[in-house]
């Protein structure tokens, strides 16, 4: 647990109707000191993000009713819109479409499925820094 005069820990969304992989993310994520609030369908996550302010959402773009598409839409119009980055593995073609399409709604970063734990970390560190590091505001 961080001491008194530690930064508060950045907090985490992630969205993933695979719970397995959600869990094993959500807990490497944990054990790199970041606050890590797991929703496993896009509805859930909508309804946490109106109560909850994240610094960053990794979000699946395939899941059932709301998908990741729809909800990089919404997390446009938040303000402050936190950073996103949108994965997906279902297919290599489709994969790569969907991918390029939430970039260009504005996912900060894409990421494929499967992918090493590392370069997640990487990803996270480039957008909110690493946790436990207070970044100066811009």
């Amino acid at each position: 647990m961080p001491g008194p005069d530690a930064p508060p820990q950045p907090r985490i969304l992630l969205v993933d109707d695979d719970d397995l992989l959600a869990e094993s993310v959500a807990e490497y994520l944990r054990r790199h000191g970041y606050a890590v609030q797991v929703a496993g369908e896009g509805r859930v996550a909508m309804d946490l993000l109106a109560r909850q302010r994240y610094e960053l959402v990794i979000s699946d773009i395939f899941m059932p009713e709301v998908d990741g598409i729809e909800l990089l839409g919404l997390l446009r119009r938040c303000i402050p819109a936190p950073a996103v980055i949108a994965m997906s593995g279902s297919g290599v073609g489709r994969v790569e479409c969907m991918l390029k399409m939430a970039s260009v709604l504005g996912a900060s970063r894409t990421l494929g499925k499967p992918f090493q734990p590392a370069h997640l970390i990487r990803l996270v560190h480039e957008l909110i820094g690493p946790a436990g590091v207070k970044v100066a505001a811009g």
